[in-house]
């Protein structure tokens, strides 16, 4: 699973043609043997190289990946796309990177705060954000700061990872930060989703997306950068 970084300065590439490009080189990959991190670092390697990316001005992505073979589940996420694992103790383990949430900007307190205090999502908090993903990517892909797939492939070695035995695993859930956030406010839990199939989860999208924009529109109860942010979810059972 993919989740594109939207960027607010309309000087930077947009993030879709990334993502499929990214998308298409991990597809070809994942089915081989070897560490999901080589994996990994192959494709981004390779999408740089094919859409002539440069450092630093690059889109970027999250990626969370699952393999399941005959006697084990990997997981791998880069980002903060978390990857739930059920266990078979009917606990479950949440697999996520908050590098990036951990680096307690001040543009991003800034932005939260006002969202809560009701400003709405005016031309300050655009500001804001433009101002805030310039100090972003100033921390991206280097130590102390977070790592992401952009255009260097080392990222990939500081990826997250896991790996169960199979047997411990009942399902995974994979999804995007857009479609984890409104779980909360929809009462929704994660072991609820694993239950679920194709046409619950659509109901459950869309139920977030009404959330949002009929008791939430201006980001006041749950602070967030944009009113709808992409939302992504998907259930495995090994």
């Amino acid at each position: 699973m993919l989740d594109g970084a939207s960027a607010d300065d309309p000087a930077m590439p947009a993030a879709r043609e990334y993502v499929d490009t990214l998308g298409t080189e991990l597809h070809s990959r994942i089915e081989h043997h070897g560490d999901l991190r080589d994996i990994l670092a192959e494709a981004i390697s390779a999408t740089a190289d094919r859409l002539r990316l440069q450092a630093g001005v690059a889109p970027s992505s999250t990626v969370a990946l699952l393999r399941v073979s005959d006697d084990l589940a990997e997981i791998l996420t880069l980002g903060d796309s978390p990857v739930v694992v059920g266990r078979a103790d009917n606990d479950f383990d949440i697999v996520t990177d908050t590098r990036l949430v951990d680096l307690h900007l001040p543009e991003s307190r800034q932005y939260r705060s006002r969202l809560a205090s009701g400003t709405g999502y005016d031309e300050t908090h655009h500001g804001l954000l433009r101002s805030l993903q310039r100090k972003q990517r100033e921390h991206r892909n280097r130590d102390g700061g977070y790592w992401i797939a952009e255009t260097e492939p080392d990222a990939a070695y500081r990826a997250v990872t896991a790996s169960y035995p199979i047997e411990s695993v009942r399902w995974v859930v994979l999804a995007t930060d857009g479609a984890a956030s409104p779980l909360a406010p929809l009462k929704t839990s994660w072991p609820d989703i694993a239950k679920m199939d194709a046409t619950g989860l659509r109901q459950l999208l869309k139920r977030g997306r009404h959330w949002e924009a009929a008791h939430d529109p201006d980001g006041q109860l749950q602070p967030r950068s944009k009113r709808h942010d992409d939302m992504t979810i998907a259930v495995a059972v090994p």
